[in-house]
């Protein structure tokens, strides 16, 4: 790394995710290049939206969306922290920038078909190079996937039921990311150690959910990060994921406007569809969320685990699903410029870092209880 290097890069900086990774960087005393296609907007968001940022050792940088200007702008740092969605159309650019500058790569993807891509195409290459590549790092994924590893703490299980559930609404490019993916991209889950389709008309599902006596309403939401992660760990053979919000009317709604948007781009290329859904989007959601109250932003995630003689259920409660995201982001970056990844190449953030550290963090920063588990055997 360049003497005067920044060594971390937040790429999205000024998006909502973007500035709470930035802030939980502060609080790990990271330095860090704060970078978007916007200097000003990024300026503005963090004078404005970053608690604490007058104390931060950071530096601000405009670029733009190609693989030569982002290597140009990784190079001599360590690592990066992508928060530009839909990865599936923004994320090959900054992935090829971070092989070129050898850097480690992170996101907080929710598109399962970005996942498998990154495993398929650019896994490998990242391994070679002593990098790490690990999207989907943040709450929707990885405080599941904690919960799955404590269940699989218990030898014998090889199957496991997941659901994510949380409180408030999307932002903007979440909006967007849900929209875009589940309009162009299959959801799978893992039958067997093979992915298999969700059933795409198959409608919402009723979920029961930890600690409430109402039933819940939810989706497979893209098919979700966690099947891509398990189906190649030698004791998961069967993964599936179903979430949501607490929000009813919200989740009822969600179906109707993915299929009018369907029906609307129907016949279009690539291109056009791309940005007829994005304007359905901004009119879904056009505002940023306020900042997270956890009395009202809580959070559930719950996994069933099972096997032929053996069973056990893990429920993680928490709050404040966006500031989980940027903590796992901020903690990422602090564990990469202290030691080496458990695993490079592809990897979750459970497998790159450790269930039991993530949980240690998170329980650290008051944003998730002390996981309840319970194990027959």
């Amino acid at each position: 790394m360049s003497k005067n290097k920044k060594p971390v890069v937040v790429y999205g900086a000024s998006g909502y995710t973007g500035r709470l990774v930035c802030e939980y960087l502060r609080e790990y005393g990271v330095p860090f290049i704060a970078a978007g296609r916007s200097g000003e907007k990024i300026q503005a968001a963090m004078k404005s939206n970053v608690a604490g940022i007058e104390t931060a050792d950071y530096e601000v940088v405009e670029v733009i969306h190609t693989a030569e200007a982002l290597t140009e702008l990784f190079r001599g740092a360590s690592v990066v922290l992508n928060t530009v969605g839909p990865f599936s159309k923004y994320g090959h650019e900054v992935v090829q920038a971070c092989l070129a500058a050898k850097c480690h790569y992170t996101d907080t993807t929710g598109e399962q078909d970005w996942l498998i891509t990154l495993d398929d195409e650019y896994g490998a290459r990242f391994a070679a190079a002593g990098l790490l590549l690990s999207p989907g790092l943040a709450q929707m994924y990885t405080t599941g996937e904690i919960a799955a590893q404590l269940c699989l703490e218990t030898p014998g299980l090889d199957t496991l039921d997941i659901a994510v559930f949380w409180g408030g609404s999307p932002t903007i490019a979440s909006t967007q990311t849900i929209l875009v993916n589940a309009a162009t991209s299959k959801a799978f889950f893992l039958e067997q150690n093979k992915l298999v389709e969700w059933q795409p008309d198959a409608g919402l599902y009723n979920v029961t959910i930890p600690g409430q006596h109402e039933a819940a309403l939810a989706l497979p939401w893209g098919g979700t990060s966690h099947p891509v992660w398990f189906r190649k760990d030698p004791r998961v053979s069967n993964v599936k994921v179903l979430g949501g919000v607490f929000n009813k009317p919200l989740m009822l709604g969600v179906p109707q406007i993915v299929a009018a948007a369907l029906k609307a781009t129907e016949g279009m290329n690539d291109e056009d569809r791309y940005v007829a859904l994005s304007k359905t989007a901004a009119s879904v959601m056009n505002t940023m969320p306020p900042r997270e109250n956890p009395r009202i932003n809580k959070s559930v995630d719950s996994v069933h685990a099972q096997g032929p003689l053996a069973r056990a259920h893990c429920v993680i409660y928490g709050n404040c699903n966006y500031k989980q995201t940027g903590l796992l982001q901020a903690f990422a970056a602090a564990s990469l410029l202290q030691q080496a990844p458990k695993r490079v190449g592809f990897a979750s953030g459970c497998q790159a870092f450790g269930h039991r550290e993530l949980l240690g963090a998170l329980r650290s920063f008051g944003l998730v209880q002390a996981p309840i588990l319970t194990v027959h055997k």
